[in-house]
């Protein structure tokens, strides 16, 4: 089954978005360089974050999300994003009105399904969880066996959490990856079981 990861990018005090659901420029090394990270060519990387971010965006086969996200990114209108072949959708609401039963979204509403079905859809490939609430409490369940951080130089000082609402402590191992980029830091670690 393929490997469950933690993922997303950060402000240096753990932000994900701030109150508003905004990210700022937490995204700014998304284009801060002058490599293509995919095919639309809106994205621009350093040649570091590229070898880095490239071959993981390659091995994701889902992404698991909450319905928030779903619904602040109106379902990536039916596409999954980045060349990802499912979403999982956790969610206690139905799909919404006129969605297209086609469209490889999967609304489940639980954490604990959401990671079987995701596993199940990815195969060996890998499952992504996006930070934050439903990716917190994926990890606190103690279903992460890495998290991916992109960290950018921005102090938020307060908004939406990476590990969204944990009230227990964690550990993780030292960071096996430690990449610099032009205006983000890769960092990934191994959940310590």
């Amino acid at each position: 089954m393929g490997q469950v990861v933690m993922y997303g990018s950060v402000s240096v005090d753990g932000f994900i978005a701030d109150e508003d659901d905004q990210p700022g420029p937490l995204f700014a090394w998304l284009v801060s360089g002058d490599v293509p990270l995919d095919e639309s060519g809106e994205l621009k990387v350093s040649q570091a974050s590229y070898d880095h971010v490239r071959p993981y965006w390659d091995q994701i086969g889902v992404t698991i999300v909450g319905r928030h996200v779903f619904d602040l990114t109106d379902g990536w209108g039916g596409t999954p994003p980045s060349g990802v072949d499912h979403v999982v959708v956790v969610t206690h609401r139905p799909e919404p009105e006129g969605w297209d039963p086609r469209a490889p979204f999967h609304f489940v509403d639980d954490i604990g399904t959401a990671v079987a079905r995701a596993q199940e859809l990815a195969g060996d490939r890998l499952v992504e969880v996006a930070a934050g609430d439903v990716g917190g409490q994926v990890f606190a369940a103690g279903l992460v066996e890495e998290v991916r951080m992109d960290v950018a130089p921005v102090v938020l000082g307060s908004g939406k959490r990476f590990f969204g609402s944990i009230h227990a402590a964690h550990q993780l191992e030292d960071p096996d990856v430690v990449i610099q980029g032009d205006r983000v830091l890769h960092l990934c670690f191994r959940v310590r079981r």
